[in-house]
C-alpha cells in the first residue's frame, strides 16, 4: 500500500469536529457540547480535536432522540395514537417550524404541554390544515 493510499485510510477513520457535524447534521457547537459532557468520545492534539469514526457511530447510536421522550410514563409522540411533535407536523404540512409554534401560539392550532414539549393530534392538525393551511394555499393561487 502506498504511502497516500494509508494516509486516506487514515483519513477516514479519524475526522475533525467540522467533518464529525457534517456527518450528524448538526452545528460544530453541538459536537463540542457532546465531547464535554463526555457523550463522545474525541482527542485533543495540540489545538484541534479529532474523532474517531467508531466512536462517532457509537455516539450517534446512543444520541437522545424526541421520538423516544416519554412523559409520565408515556410515550410523548406517540404516532400510532395520533401525536406528534411540532417538527413533525411542520413537515407532515411543509411549513417552517416556526409557522407551527406560531399557530399554537395565537390559538389556530391546538396543542398540550407536557412537561417541555408541546404535543400535537392528529385531529387538531386535520382542523388547522382545513382552517388555514389549504385556506392559504388557495389564495396564493387566486392570486
Amino acid at each position: 500500500m502506498s504511502e497516500h493510499n494509508m494516509n486516506e485510510t487514515q483519513d477516514k477513520k479519524i475526522i475533525s469536529i467540522t467533518e464529525a457535524a457534517k456527518r450528524n447534521n448538526v452545528t460544530r457547537q453541538a459536537i463540542y457540547v457532546a465531547i464535554k459532557q463526555n457523550k463522545l468520545r474525541a482527542t485533543k492534539e495540540t489545538t484541534r480535536w479529532t474523532i474517531n469514526v467508531a466512536d462517532l457511530q457509537d455516539y450517534q447510536n446512543q444520541k437522545y432522540s424526541r421520538t423516544k421522550s416519554v412523559f409520565d410514563g408515556e410515550l410523548l409522540f406517540d404516532n400510532d395514537k395520533g401525536y406528534f411533535s411540532v417538527n413533525q407536523v411542520a413537515e407532515m404540512l411543509s411549513v417552517p417550524t416556526q409557522k407551527i409554534y406560531y399557530a399554537t401560539r395565537i390559538g389556530q392550532l391546538k396543542a398540550h404541554r407536557k412537561g417541555a414539549a408541546w404535543v400535537i393530534h392528529t385531529s387538531d392538525i386535520k382542523e388547522y390544515q382545513e382552517k388555514h393551511v389549504s385556506k392559504n394555499t388557495n389564495q396564493q393561487e387566486a392570486g
